[in-house]
């Protein structure tokens, strides 16, 4: 009997650990640019990546280390795929989880090198791109970025 108890109990917490795992959601340049106009103290980091990229991937854990360093703050990190919305299910999905990705995450819900204009008129659709928004200032940088780089950006925005 306790052996029972122990296996339903085990099993429930597996259930509610998958239960919690990051969704990654659709969002178009329209709605980020909305998403944005809510909050007009906060400091918006948006990063643009995508599964395949190596840098990309290679910075993710830069920008997880900065949400951390500015929890509390008026700071908002929001990661945005570029990858196929057919890959959501396949690809992004699983990739968040494994890398273990939080906050807020999107899929880019925009036909290929369509929206690199609306972003930046700086940016050439290359990988990995980050836009830094506050108070209408806009900094777009198209490469990879350290942590220290990331909050040396941010600072400057400000």
């Amino acid at each position: 009997m306790t052996n029972k108890i122990l296996y339903t109990i085990a099993f429930c917490l597996l259930l509610s650990v998958s239960l919690k795992a990051q969704q990654v959601k659709l969002i178009s340049v329209s709605q980020l640019e909305s998403r944005m106009k809510q909050g007009k103290d906060t400091t918006y980091v948006v990063n643009f990546w995508a599964t395949w990229c190596k840098p990309c991937v290679k910075e993710l854990p830069e920008f997880e280390k900065f949400k951390a360093s500015v929890k509390g703050r008026p700071v908002k990190v929001i990661l945005i795929s570029t990858d196929l919305k057919s890959k959501l299910e396949s690809g992004v999905q699983p990739f968040v989880k494994t890398h273990q990705l939080t906050g807020e995450i999107y899929l880019l819900n925009e036909a290929p090198n369509s929206y690199t204009e609306k972003i930046s008129p700086d940016w050439s659709g290359a990988l990995p791109g980050t836009l830094i928004v506050k108070n209408g200032k806009k900094r777009f940088h198209e490469a990879a970025y350290t942590y220290d780089e990331l909050a040396t950006a941010v600072k400057q925005v400000d």
